[in-house]
């Protein structure tokens, strides 16, 4: 049975995408409240962060998974108002950011206690909002799925994006080499004081060949790649032997040529991951990384998130346009009266 405090009301206004299409498919409706089912909490939402993964759910690329909510929105920040069965650790009034299934564009958001972690200190709502996501996503990514180490040599692309920021940040304080990739003089400059060693700028440098020569010919140990496409050989041509390519999305294209030569010859490996259709016990297990290791960082202020800009609940397609637009440097957040 789930634990509701009083007063609570039977609906809450949410943001549906009413059929897929542009940022102008995102419309406020008046919705039931989700219930906190068994393992999960339920948070009366202060902020929400939007990332690429919402676009691609509401131009129909990205659905959401068996169970989820249909209302877009992976991550939120605020109050637990009801607790559901076999909940431990979590009680009503604690405030929490949350990795959610869906659902996080809406005044309460039901998700699993296990994808919850504290507030670091010091933080408000809004800040707390931009950091499950990216975060989640860059700790499974680069040192989970690519073992990154201290000594090693990160390459990200998209280094001014919000999980650019996130990678270069993290990675940078557990004392790896960072080089990142960004589309502007601004979003370099933005890369380089986060910490990495080097940006470039893909428009007018060669990333394969200022990476090969930073690092004595060796090549990047990890590359967070979210373009693939034609990057994919590309990136052959900068990885070190042994050396672990990671994709986390497809901007440049699904199809991509491979040089398996080179691949067996340098022992390369490549893999990947989306995160949202993980198990509950997958992405708790994150979670428990995060809380670990990266959330001391963020405690202490060594580490923070990149927020551009926010938005009123009501404004979510302003704020798609804007991700659309890529102007930005770090993330786009949701404030929810």
């Amino acid at each position: 049975m789930t634990d509701l405090s009083a007063g609570l009301p039977d609906t809450m206004t949410a943001i549906e995408i009413t059929e897929h299409g542009g940022p102008e498919v995102l419309k406020p409706v008046r919705r039931p409240l989700p219930a906190a089912g068994a393992g999960e909490v339920l948070i009366r939402v202060a902020a929400a962060g939007v990332n690429r993964p919402d676009l691609a759910q509401r131009a129909g690329s990205y659905p959401p998974p068996p169970g989820a909510s249909d209302l877009p929105g992976l991550e939120v920040a605020g109050e637990v108002v009801a607790v559901g069965e076999r909940v431990e650790g979590l009680a009503i009034g604690n405030e929490v950011c949350a990795l959610a299934p869906g659902g996080g564009y809406a005044e309460f958001c039901a998700v699993p206690a296990a994808h919850c972690l504290p507030l670091p200190q010091g933080y408000d709502m809004v800040r707390a909002a931009a950091l499950p996501e990216t975060f989640f996503t860059v700790w499974t990514n680069v040192f989970m799925r690519g073992g990154l180490q201290s000594g090693e040599t990160l390459l990200v692309h998209g280094g001014a994006s919000g999980i650019g920021t996130t990678a270069i940040q993290i990675a940078a304080a557990r004392r790896a080499t960072v080089i990142a990739t960004a589309g502007t003089v601004d979003k370099c400059a933005a890369c380089e004081e986060l910490g990495a060693a080097r940006a470039i700028n893909y428009r007018n440098e060669d990333f394969v060949a200022i990476v090969n020569e930073m690092t004595g010919g060796k090549g990047a140990d990890v590359i967070l790649d979210m373009v693939s496409g034609h990057y994919v050989p590309r990136n052959q041509k900068c990885l070190a032997i042994g050396g672990r390519l990671v994709t986390i999305a497809l901007l440049g294209g699904r199809a991509a040529e491979v040089n398996f030569g080179l691949l067996m010859v340098k022992r390369q490996t490549m893999t990947g991951s989306t995160l949202r259709p993980q198990s509950v016990e997958a992405k708790a297990a994150i979670a428990d990384g995060l809380r670990a290791e990266v959330w001391p960082l963020l405690d202490t202020g060594g580490i923070a998130p990149v927020i551009q800009d926010t938005f009123g609940l009501k404004d979510a397609a302003a704020a798609h346009a804007a991700l659309e637009a890529g102007d930005h440097i770090g993330k786009f957040i949701l404030t929810v009266a």
